[in-house]
């Protein structure tokens, strides 16, 4: 018996010796962090005179969310930009995924090809769509005055075009992903469904609102939740192409909180603004697994 629990401990130490890296890891650089945003909320801290410069401030950082006149725009860039992109994302690549299953000519070439921007780094794409934007020598624009467009968009260099540029990067980005996605859940549907509509004289498009796109929900309702939580996180298509301008017209929740740490050193309100991410991000969140819930209750 003694024998079997020496073994017994010894498997057990082994086991924690292997997890022990990955342990080490999440503790150092996302539990610590994490709790130490949670107190510094409630501080004031210039990073650069090392911890000699924390100052408690109370709920100070808290209330200067109300006089922060970044903050609303922030906010409402980041929604716009999440109702754009996510519906875009997610009905571009369930047509591609569509279109894909069929028996089509090249099938795996598009698929890698609608793929790789997905795969991409963000930086590099950034840079690359920001030459195709240049108003001066950008392609877009040759193209748009070649076709009999006077005055096209200044794009980046434009407040009211420097969201619309980021966000057809985004869409074409993320575009491949969701059409995976899609793929993938279009190979769980019976071809016998089809074949029983078409006996019925459905028509595509009647297949597609009545069999693909309900049965397609569980993979839609997965699409959605990871799309909106990473658009709200959007931060190196905005810091590489117009770092919140012009006009903070670009300027976003995450981009914000990066000015406020180490631009303006005040990691004290950062910390306040990233919880503040994080609430938003939680309460949609349980807003869409309320909805999913209560949708397939009717079903």
């Amino acid at each position: 018996m003694r024998k079997w629990d020496n073994y017994r401990f010894r498997e057990h130490v082994a086991g924690y010796l292997f997890i022990l890296p990955n342990l080490l890891g999440v503790l150092i650089f996302m539990a610590v962090p994490l709790l130490f945003s949670m107190v510094l909320i409630f501080l004031d801290w210039d990073y650069l005179k090392g911890l000699g410069g924390l100052q408690f401030t109370g709920l100070d950082n808290l209330a200067r969310m109300f006089d922060d006149d970044r903050l609303p725009g922030a906010l409402r860039n980041n929604f716009i930009y999440t109702a754009v992109t996510v519906p875009a994302s997610m009905a571009i690549g369930l047509l591609l995924a569509v279109a894909l299953n069929r028996s089509t000519y090249g099938k795996g070439m598009l698929r890698t090809m609608f793929f790789l921007p997905h795969v991409c780094s963000l930086a590099v794409v950034a840079v690359v769509w920001s030459i195709m934007y240049n108003s001066q020598e950008g392609p877009i624009n040759g193209f748009l005055l070649a076709v009999g467009i006077d005055q096209p968009p200044g794009w980046l260099a434009s407040p009211d075009w420097a969201l619309v540029a980021i966000m057809i990067i985004k869409i074409w980005a993320s575009t491949g992903y969701t059409m995976v996605l899609y793929l993938a859940g279009l190979q769980g549907i019976s071809k016998d469904l089809y074949e029983a509509s078409e006996i019925d004289g459905a028509s595509k498009l009647r297949q597609l609102l009545r069999i693909t796109i309900p049965l397609l929900q569980p993979t839609t309702f997965l699409l959605a939740v990871m799309m909106i939580i990473g658009s709200f996180q959007v931060f190196a298509l905005v810091s590489v192409m117009t770092k919140g301008g012009p006009m903070n017209s670009t300027m976003v929740i995450s981009y914000h909180i990066y000015s406020e740490a180490f631009q303006h050193y005040r990691m004290g309100y950062a910390s306040a603004l990233s919880w503040l991410l994080f609430v938003l991000i939680f309460i949609i969140t349980l807003v869409q697994w309320k909805v999913e819930k209560r949708f397939q209750d009717q079903l």
